[in-house]
């Protein structure tokens, strides 16, 4: 069995997250996923306190293991949703869009773990001098907000960067990917857009179908414009957001065209939705639950560590 340090840090039997995909990763897959021995992760996005306050209350009624909370901290109620974090008390907070140090204090005097994303080694090396326990490196072959680097290229600066555990995410879907991550020295994996298909995803079945017809080639990266790309499925309304995004459209009526797209994951509309996801689609073809796919992956990663020495004459 796969066992690194951030098993034992967190009291997860393995080193594998589940991605706090916004209004998708709500308490119910978080909990199945702990359950099935991974951390998982409710997300914050919503920026609604009582929702967000109800989700994790969920996860904690399904669940007595650990599980998370990912929060975005440029969101307008951040300091009312750090509070609540602070409250709640899950194992740890996973933080996108800034600098968790302003709530770092609060966090740990409340036992939480601080996970901080980063797209960049300086960012990460920011994060482990205000305090963080642990860095998710995330490159830009993930699905929703994307930075420049690559996977690949990302997580063993990082890595090196940095004396914290690293978890890598971006591009990883299965054992494959797994064993890749820590090869480059990471001490665990992200997975987000696999779990989309797991059965305790709430998400609407056309999103799901969609996943599941993509190919290699099937997401798109917009909003580079306006500073925060995304990648998403290609769907009419990402492609006509690629069409308009560099014409004479100012930015108030770009980010406008935009208002509501998220709402796919529950409603499924195939005109006007996004449906976030990443490059790694293409390899995902069937549903599953969590326990499954965790499996899954570890036991394909760990055959292939264990047959590492095929290459060394």
């Amino acid at each position: 069995m796969i066992k690194s340090s951030i098993c034992e840090q967190i009291g997860i039997e393995y080193p594998i997250f589940q991605g706090g995909m916004a209004r998708i990763s709500d308490g119910a897959l978080a909990a199945a996923v702990s359950e099935a021995g991974g951390l998982g992760i409710v997300s914050a996005a919503s920026g609604d306190v009582n929702q967000v306050a109800e989700q994790l209350d969920i996860a904690k009624k399904l669940t007595s293991k650990p599980f998370g909370v990912n929060v975005m901290l440029r969101g307008e109620n951040i300091d009312a949703l750090a509070k609540l974090i602070a409250e709640k008390k899950p194992a740890v907070v996973t933080t996108g869009a800034g600098n968790p140090e302003k709530y770092m204090d609060m966090w740990k005097a409340a036992g939480i773990k601080v996970i901080p994303v980063a797209a960049s080694a300086s960012f990460a090396k920011i994060f482990e001098r205000a305090g963080a326990d642990a860095v998710v490196a995330e490159g830009c072959e993930s699905g929703g907000h994307v930075g420049e680097l690559t996977t690949m290229a990302l997580v063993p600066q990082v890595c090196d960067a940095v004396s914290i555990p690293v978890i890598a995410a971006g591009g990883i879907a299965d054992g494959r990917g797994a064993a890749a991550a820590f090869m480059l020295g990471a001490e665990g994996i992200q997975v987000g857009t696999r779990f989309l298909v797991a059965t305790e995803c709430s998400i609407n079945q056309n999103y799901k179908d969609k996943v599941l017809k993509a190919s290699d080639t099937s997401t798109i990266v917009t909003g580079k414009r306006l500073g925060h790309p995304v990648r998403s499925l290609k769907s009419p309304f990402s492609r006509e957001y690629a069409k308009i995004e560099y014409t004479s459209i100012s930015n108030e009526d770009l980010e406008q065209f935009a208002v509501g797209s998220l709402a796919a994951a529950v409603n499924g509309d195939d005109k006007h939705g996004c449906f976030l996801a990443g490059q790694i689609s293409g390899l995902i073809n069937k549903e599953q639950t969590s326990a499954e796919i965790i499996k899954e992956i570890m036991e394909q990663a760990e055959e292939l560590l264990r047959g590492g020495a095929k290459w060394v004459r």
